[in-house]
């Protein structure tokens, strides 16, 4: 399943059945993090005017994010609750990585919601270019939260082909 996904740019126009994303977001609550905080947060937006400003608002004029997103019906805005990956108690810090466990997490949540949406017939793609800041304020995030990423979902109208990749020899060594 891992090598056949891919990210989709181009989709339906049909809105993904909210009952499919609740699914989805039920698998996605079981990916792993530090101490099993569980920090990841999905605000699932499928209101054409939302989706129309985070595509104005949220990705910083990043053309391929803008008209993907004009081709979109749904959006996950995957954020985390801040100040508690990366902690045994809760002032201190327990590696040099400090806060940034909580973007490790996020990313862990995020590969399990593309995988969960893809084994679902759902197709994603991830976007990094975006105003936080602007994306909190379109959706209304608690000030505990912060955006880590928009995943734009929908159904599949393309296939994309697999994109190159290293060989296994050159990304990998045992000590």
């Amino acid at each position: 399943m891992i090598k056949e996904r891919r990210s989709v740019r181009k989709f339906k126009n049909e809105k993904v059945d909210r009952e499919i994303m609740k699914e989805i977001v039920s698998i996605s609550k079981w990916s792993p993090s530090w101490g099993n905080f569980q920090v990841a947060r999905y605000t699932l937006v499928d209101d054409e005017a939302t989706i129309k400003r985070l595509g104005t608002e949220g990705v910083n004029e990043f053309v391929y994010n803008v008209n993907t997103l004009k081709e979109t019906k749904g959006v996950a805005v995957l954020s985390f609750v801040k100040g508690k990956s990366g902690k045994l108690d809760k002032d201190e810090y327990a590696t040099s990585k400090a806060n940034t466990w909580e973007i490790f997490d996020a990313g862990l949540a995020c590969q399990t919601f593309c995988l969960a949406a893809h084994a679902k017939g759902i197709g994603t793609t991830v976007m990094g270019v975006i105003n936080d800041e602007s994306i909190s304020k379109v959706v209304g995030l608690p000030e505990e939260e912060t955006v880590a990423a928009l995943i734009v979902y929908g159904y599949p109208d393309e296939k994309p082909a697999a994109t190159p990749r290293m060989e296994t020899e050159d990304i990998m060594r045992f000590v």
